[in-house]
């Protein structure tokens, strides 16, 4: 009697919690909820920013003007929205661009006042009339983590490049990092001449070649170490993150790969081979001018115009023996032989 009473009362529980799952789903796929709104586009925003929106500061004539919305802009700058909408500036389901706060007139500030008396100046931001770090400042009051958070102070502020200098939020022509050029290093050649113009020599970085890029060893908007680099303290740290090989410490080091491989390589190019800054055995001769081989200087009579040349220009050169010359783990390895 004991079983027949509980087996009914299993099948009544089963039974009430299938009817209670089926309710959920179906009161889950009948629901008629809409999803959240999107962020409302600019025209649709108050004349005013929601409290605690940042903004860029604004101009003196400026001053009590309202927010008037991008179709406002629009009736004349058709051409200026072509080149900002579908960008990164242009988002509206990003709560820090442009696109998702006030539109063209987070950056331009409020426009009530210019669109009044279009033809007076400064009742609207216009960047290329402003002094470098004015109009940096705007740029700054977003991008201001991560690779851009070192730019006040470095190299480039403090010869008072702005950020129009290489970028364009309008009109540019890369595919990354809205470039004024549809390269980077075409970017950096306008100031860098000397050091693009070594990527064209038989020895180079890969640059030419689009492997690499001017950025993937410098950081243009600025560094803690030297040369703008993006990785390590040093030139040395910076080419053994990817020449691990050569990376130490070793037991026995060779003092200018301690002091930077740049004592003896030109990182952007060379018209020797594994772009050293000379031949061998004049680079070796730089420092070691006076030490247990002859100290004479590896001149034209020695070369190859005279009867009997040294044996020592042919081939590699000194490193024809002294092979690990980056640095020897061998304890036999003081001069770099093994």
């Amino acid at each position: 009697m004991h079983e027949r009473t509980v087996l009914p009362i299993r099948v009544m529980a089963t039974a009430a919690l299938v009817a209670l799952w089926m309710a959920a789903v179906l009161a889950v796929s009948g629901s008629t909820e809409s999803p959240p709104p999107a962020i409302a586009s600019v025209a649709q925003q108050p004349a005013t920013p929601p409290a605690g929106m940042r903004l860029p500061p604004i101009g003196a004539k400026q001053a009590g003007a309202t927010y008037v919305g991008d179709d406002t802009c629009l009736t004349c700058h058709e051409t200026q929205k072509k080149g900002y909408a579908g960008t990164m500036h242009g988002r509206t389901d990003h709560p820090r661009a442009p696109g998702a706060k006030m539109g063209c007139e987070t950056c331009h500030g409020p426009g009530s006042k210019h669109a009044e008396e279009e033809t007076v100046p400064g009742l609207i931001r216009a960047f290329t009339k402003e002094p470098p770090r004015e109009m940096n400042q705007t740029c700054l009051s977003c991008h201001d983590r991560g690779t851009h958070a070192l730019w006040e102070g470095s190299a480039h502020d403090s010869r008072k490049l702005s950020c129009s200098t290489c970028h364009s939020v309008h009109n540019f022509k890369s595919e990354h990092g809205q470039l004024k050029t549809l390269r980077e290093m075409d970017t950096c050649r306008d100031c860098h001449r000397d050091k693009v113009a070594k990527i064209d020599r038989s020895g180079h970085m890969p640059l030419r070649e689009g492997k690499m890029e001017c950025s993937t060893c410098h950081n243009p908007h600025g560094a803690t170490n030297v040369r703008q680099l993006r990785k390590g303290d040093s030139i040395a740290e910076l080419c053994t993150s990817c020449h691990a090989e050569k990376r130490g410490p070793y037991l026995w080091e060779h003092a200018p790969t301690r002091d930077g491989c740049a004592t003896c390589h030109d990182p952007h190019g060379s018209s020797n081979e594994r772009m050293l800054v000379t031949k061998p055995p004049i680079l070796c001769q730089r420092c070691h001018v006076a030490t247990r081989h002859p100290s004479t200087i590896y001149d034209g009579a020695l070369i190859g115009s005279a009867p009997s040349p040294s044996v020592r220009i042919y081939a590699r050169s000194c490193v024809t023996c002294h092979a690990n010359i980056h640095g020897s783990n061998h304890p036999s390895g003081q001069r770099f032989i093994r």
